[in-house]
């Protein structure tokens, strides 16, 4: 696999790639840190988080910088986001700590967003919104709250709650606008969504 990315471009391209594969990699060990109710698997899955999106931060500057921005890098940067936003989400309300709604909704999301790119659209690259964008950013921040909680951090039980059917309603929203805006890119973002 690595060898596929590294020809995908020059150096500096692979290296966009090798960040988004060492996110790809935490998936399986974030969801059992996850799964977990001890102090110790919260503090595991917090560095397994933050090196995540360390990883999701640096590796689309990278490739924008060094003009290796390829379609293939976008969507393998916003599955990588998917599997293990999503892996820790079902992880987590398998514990209890969020509503299994909110993983189902988002994957639903993903799936619409890749069919209604490729698919529908035809399109090379996927096809990003706005709100999408925010909601995908938004994504990372509940399995943090939980590990924090695990740690000890009681008080953020109630906004964990509050932002989990937030993110519940505004990824409903997304997808009803994504439907509904279906034959209308120029409502749609511009800004580029792959690496």
């Amino acid at each position: 696999m690595l060898g596929i990315m590294w020809r995908q471009g020059t150096k500096w391209g692979a290296m966009a790639n090798l960040l988004t594969a060492i996110r790809l990699l935490l998936v399986l060990p974030f969801a059992f840190y996850m799964t977990q109710e001890d102090r110790a698997s919260a503090i595991l899955a917090l560095g397994a988080w933050a090196v995540a999106v360390v990883t999701d931060l640096l590796d689309g500057p990278i490739a924008r910088r060094r003009g290796t921005v390829t379609a293939f890098g976008g969507t393998f940067d916003h599955a990588s986001d998917f599997l293990f936003v999503t892996s820790g989400l079902f992880a987590g309300a398998a514990r209890g700590a969020f509503p299994w709604i909110l993983p189902i909704l988002i994957t639903a999301a993903f799936a619409q967003y890749v069919l209604d790119s490729y698919w529908v659209h035809r399109r090379t690259k996927l096809r990003g919104s706005k709100l999408g964008r925010y909601n995908g950013i938004l994504y990372f921040v509940p399995s943090c709250m939980d590990a924090l909680i695990r740690i000890g951090l009681r008080f953020l039980q109630f906004p964990l709650m509050i932002l989990s059917w937030l993110l519940v309603l505004s990824t409903v929203v997304s997808m009803a606008q994504r439907l509904r805006l279906s034959s209308l890119p120029e409502e749609l973002s511009s800004r580029p969504s792959e690496k």
